[in-house]
């Protein structure tokens, strides 16, 4: 595993406090996966991370359980555990599970004015991105503002739900080959939803917003058909993604042979 990720892990070690839940750990393992660490089809390997974070093997362990339930990770017999990669069907799911959340945290909305500041955050943190050409973070951001948007109908557990389905959106982001020209245009459409916010219109604003998922579900489905993406199965590895290397693009032991013979 690279130095560079193992060294974010080890900075990570604040976030535990005093006890290392496996909770604790997963939140941390998860927020990796949306800011785009671990790619598809990794393999996480359990003493470098454990290390990095000083957590025991049982806590990192009951942290892999707690991210297989979220679908984030995938364990296979004899080889460890694996970011997992996502399938057309996955990302179709994704999708109309964020028009149902979102589009309801927003029509939900009460009488302006609404606070927006973590919106706003995350539009400036885009912003700085993309002059600086950091395009991952750009993405990021982009995951943050509607994370904010979601948060908006005071809910913890819906704020919960929308942290695992963010998480496994990025797992589908690694599938475009030029991020700048995929996360850019949406960094414009969020100013836009952000601008109705701040008039007050909810519903104008909700109209953007689904709008905006329909063009970026249909952008990302197209991209799985150009990269040969397979249907019906989460083991492949796709285009892109590295193969028989570790979460951080070290050499390692790849996916099974199985998975091998499904390339996406």
């Amino acid at each position: 595993m690279s130095d560079d990720v193992l060294d974010e892990l080890t900075g990570d070690r604040v976030l535990l406090g005093r006890t290392s839940t496996a909770e604790r750990v997963a939140d941390i393992l998860r927020s990796r996966i949306i800011e785009g660490a671990f790619r598809p089809g990794a393999r996480l390997v359990e003493e470098e991370i454990g290390g990095a974070l000083d957590v025991s093997r049982n806590t990192l362990r009951e942290a892999f359980r707690l991210l297989t339930h979220e679908r984030l990770l995938v364990h296979r017999l004899n080889r460890g555990m694996f970011v997992r990669v996502l399938t057309v069907e996955d990302l179709e799911d994704i999708y109309r599970v964020r028009a149902l959340v979102q589009c309801a945290a927003l029509r939900a909305l009460g009488e302006p004015p609404y606070p927006l500041e973590r919106l706003e955050s995350a539009i400036g943190a885009g912003r700085d991105a993309e002059r600086e050409g950091r395009w991952r973070d750009l993405g990021t951001a982009n995951m943050r503002f509607h994370q904010s948007m979601v948060e908006l109908a005071g809910s913890p557990r819906t704020d919960a739900m929308m942290r695992a389905v963010l998480a496994e959106l990025r797992l589908v982001f690694h599938v475009m080959d030029d991020p700048r020209r995929f996360h850019g245009p949406y960094l414009a459409r969020n100013q836009e939803i952000l601008a109705a916010l701040r008039e007050g219109e909810a519903h104008a604003a909700e109209l953007l917003l689904a709008a905006y998922l329909d063009d970026s579900r249909r952008q990302l489905a197209g991209a799985y058909a150009a990269t040969g993406a397979a249907r019906g199965t989460s083991r492949g590895t796709p285009r892109g993604a590295p193969r028989g290397r570790n979460a951080a693009g070290a050499t390692r032991a790849g996916p099974p042979r199985e998975a091998r013979g499904r390339t996406r």
